[in-house]
Formats: C-alpha cells, sequence, structure tokens
C-alpha cells in the first residue's frame, strides 16, 4: 500500500497513476475525495484525515504540511509502520541561506523527514513546466505575456516526469538516501517559452519585460506572499542569460529522455485557448 498526498494536484496525479501502471495498491488523499475521479481500484481519502493504517510508503507533497510541518504526519507513520517516504522537495534546497525562502522551507521539511529515522528520497525538480500556466489569463486577451527578465532562463520539467521519478523512489529502495536534482531536458527563456506555446496555438506570442518592481507588485497582488515573490525574482535576475543547468536524474532513474517544454505544451495547450 502506498498513500499519496496531493492526490489530485499537478504532480500527485501522475503519480497516482505511474502506481496504477506498476501494479501497486494505492490510497490517495484529496482535500475533496467526492471530486477526486482517480482510477478504478484507487482507494479515495480525506488528506485532513491522514490514514496511513497498512500503508508501506508515503509520497509526501509539502503543500499539505507547508503551515504545519511533518510532525503529525511523521508521527502517524511511526504509528502505522510505514518504511518509506519520498519528499516532493525542491532544488532550491541544495543551497540554503539568507534570502532564499523556498530552499530553506523546504530544506527544513527535509531535514525533519531525515530525523524521523523512516527510509527517504527527496525528489528536487527545478522550475516546473506547469509555471507557464500563470501567463494563461494573459494570452486570453491578448497575444503578449508581460513579466520580469525575458532572458532568464530555466529547464522547466513536465509534470509527470517529476511523477516517475518518485513512483520508482516509492516502489524500490534503490534510490534510499538520495535526493536527486530534476530538470527538464532544455534550457529556455521565458521569451522562448511564450514562443513555445505561440508556436502550438497557431498565434504569434511574444514576451514583454517588465521592470522587477511590477512585476512584484503583480505577484504579490495575485497572493505570492512578498518573501516568496522577492525569492523568486533574485533568481530569475541571476539567471539572466544564463543557461541552467539540465540534470541527467531523469533518464537514469526511468531510463528515458525528459518530456520537452513543447510536449508540455501539447499536453496542456488547451488551458491557453
Amino acid at each position: 500500500m502506498i498513500v499519496v498526498t496531493g492526490a489530485t494536484g499537478n504532480v500527485g496525479r501522475h503519480v497516482v497513476d505511474e502506481l496504477v501502471a506498476a501494479g501497486a495498491e494505492v490510497r490517495a488523499l484529496t482535500r475533496d475525495p467526492e471530486s477526486a475521479r482517480l482510477p478504478e481500484g484507487v482507494q479515495v481519502a480525506r488528506t485532513a484525515d491522514l490514514p496511513l493504517d497498512g500503508a508501506d510508503a508515503v509520497f509526501l507533497n509539502p503543500a499539505v504540511v507547508w503551515g504545519t510541518g511533518a510532525g503529525e504526519l511523521l508521527r502517524k507513520a511511526e504509528q502505522a509502520g510505514v518504511r518509506r517516504i519520498v519528499t516532493l522537495s525542491s532544488s532550491a534546497a541544495a543551497e540554503p541561506g539568507p534570502g532564499n525562502v523556498i530552499g530553506n522551507h523546504h530544506h527544513e521539511l527535509e531535514t525533519e523527514i531525515e530525523a524521523s529515522g523512516l527510509v527517504w528520497t527527496h525528489v528536487r525538480p527545478g522550475a516546473f513546466a506547469s509555471n507557464a500556466l500563470q501567463w494563461a489569463g494573459q494570452l486570453s486577451k491578448g497575444d503578449v505575456v508581460h513579466g520580469p527578465y525575458a532572458q532568464a532562463h530555466t529547464a522547466p520539467i513536465h509534470e509527470a516526469d517529476i511523477a516517475a521519478v518518485a513512483a520508482r523512489a516509492l516502489l524500490s529502495e534503490d534510490y534510499a538516501g538520495q535526493a536527486p536534482v530534476l530538470s527538464g531536458p532544455q534550457s529556455l527563456t521565458f521569451a522562448e517559452q511564450v514562443t513555445i506555446i505561440g508556436e502550438a496555438l497557431g498565434r504569434p506570442l511574444r514576451y514583454e519585460e517588465i521592470p522587477p518592481e511590477a512585476a512584484r507588485e503583480a505577484m504579490t497582488g495575485g497572493g505570492v506572499p512578498a518573501d516568496i515573490a522577492d525569492t523568486l525574482l533574485r533568481l530569475f535576475a541571476g539567471a539572466v542569460g544564463r543557461p541552467a543547468e539540465i540534470s541527467p536524474e531523469t533518464e537514469r532513474i526511468t531510463g528515458r529522455p525528459g518530456r520537452t517544454f513543447a510536449q508540455w505544451v501539447s499536453d496542456h495547450s488547451a488551458a491557453f485557448s
């Protein structure tokens, strides 16, 4: 039995599919079980209840414990005899420190899990390809995306590839004690990503750079906490003109190359229509 938290989220839903395809017994935790629409045979339960009885392993989406820490989940895991936990972490956790709110949070969570005595694997993706969904609202109104640092590079990773790595770590102890950093197969600027979206939609899209102060105002006005907005803008500024490092870990663990950003756009084109 493998428990998947955040089972209807961007990554968790793909983790469920990977585990079902492998023949695993899955219990999917979600805030609203009635609307989950998960594969037949998957047990569905409410996240707030944290039912871990009978589980061998847990996939932990940090959003589930973001404000409280993992203490309660880890206590329940110990009581239930859970042996293994796979954390959806962040590549930013590799460099915690002042001004790195995202990295510090994930590093603290990793440290808490490592102290629990469970067999652990931390999956550390960099930029999610799904971050591009933040542009969908602008593209519904026109052909221009306004944002900061047009020439900032990331290597966006398809959430299905993150899930494929996580599933292998859940099904085997081959990756115990490891924290693989994951990336997509290409380094792309924000401007290049918008161009790729336009090619898929058959529209001449462009990315128009705005000052970081204006971007910060838009981010915080849209609900992004100020400290996270500041961390992201600092990371973007440091990535201008600097191609992102491409990690070999996705292919090493899954045995196949990672999906391209263009493939991600093809899989999600309806979101931009």
